[in-house]
């Protein structure tokens, strides 16, 4: 479960960023997460609270945006959604994809007092 790492590297964003604003905790932070970026959404809210005990977002307002995946096949040009890394294209069933957006991970934004 690679998520706890994920989530212990979102803490240590925060504290540095939190440290950077001279603010003494988060309120709310957003993250943006694609479907295709490998991580399950539902597994880091599992290990969310292992993962904040302590730290500047204990008592902070988890907020997940999720970004659908989109692909654009590189033999027709067809632009389609992707649910998985692996989707072939709608169109002409290549393999031969350029991932347009799916593969995001990012704190987008947090909220400090």
């Amino acid at each position: 479960m690679h998520e706890l790492s994920i989530a212990l590297g979102i803490v240590k964003i925060a504290e540095d960023e939190t440290a950077k604003a001279k603010a003494e905790k988060v309120t709310k932070i957003e993250l943006i997460v694609g479907v295709l970026s490998g991580v399950e959404i539902d597994s880091l809210e599992f290990v969310w609270s292992s993962a904040v005990k302590d730290s500047v977002l204990e008592k902070a307002e988890l907020e997940i945006t999720k970004v659908l995946g989109k692909g654009k096949c590189a033999d027709c040009d067809t632009e389609f959604e992707m649910e998985n890394i692996y989707d072939v294209c709608p169109k002409c069933s290549s393999n031969f994809k350029g991932i347009l957006q799916g593969k995001e991970l990012r704190v987008k934004a947090l909220e400090v007092i």
